[in-house]
């Protein structure tokens, strides 16, 4: 799967979870730092768009393809970000014909402690079919 330009300017790595679900990484580095020891909110905000992007162009693929712009994003920051790696990792709330909705978090040592949580609508743009 390849990811957006974005993903490349932040560092992001793809790998994917034990149920096969993508699983973005963004290495600690100087370049995603925004008040001294903690990461800018725009890098975690990246992170986790990507993350969703991700698992939609993979939910997607499965059904046959598509393209997707974006309706809207809510972004929840829930503790700060610190010198560590960062992980994200979308989820699929619903798929419908024309619309999805996506939520994603971004965690550093544990799921269950996100720093960030993300709400996501796409509109989604399907290929023709031939029948």
């Amino acid at each position: 799967m390849k990811l957006p330009p974005y993903a490349e300017m932040l560092g992001l790595g793809l790998q994917h979870s034990a149920d096969g679900r993508p699983l973005l990484v963004m290495p600690f580095a100087h370049a995603v730092v925004g008040r001294p020891g903690f990461l800018h909110g725009g890098a975690i905000s990246g992170l986790i768009e990507v993350a969703a992007i991700a698992a939609l162009r993979q939910a997607l693929e499965a059904e046959g393809g598509g393209r997707i712009k974006p309706i809207n994003v809510t972004v929840d920051f829930m503790r700060g970000g610190r010198d560590h790696d960062t992980f994200a990792q979308g989820t699929i709330t619903r798929l419908g014909k024309r619309v999805a909705n996506v939520d994603a978090i971004a965690w550093q040592d544990d799921p269950a402690k996100p720093i960030a949580r993300a709400r996501m609508n796409y509109l989604i743009v399907r290929p023709a079919s031939d029948d």
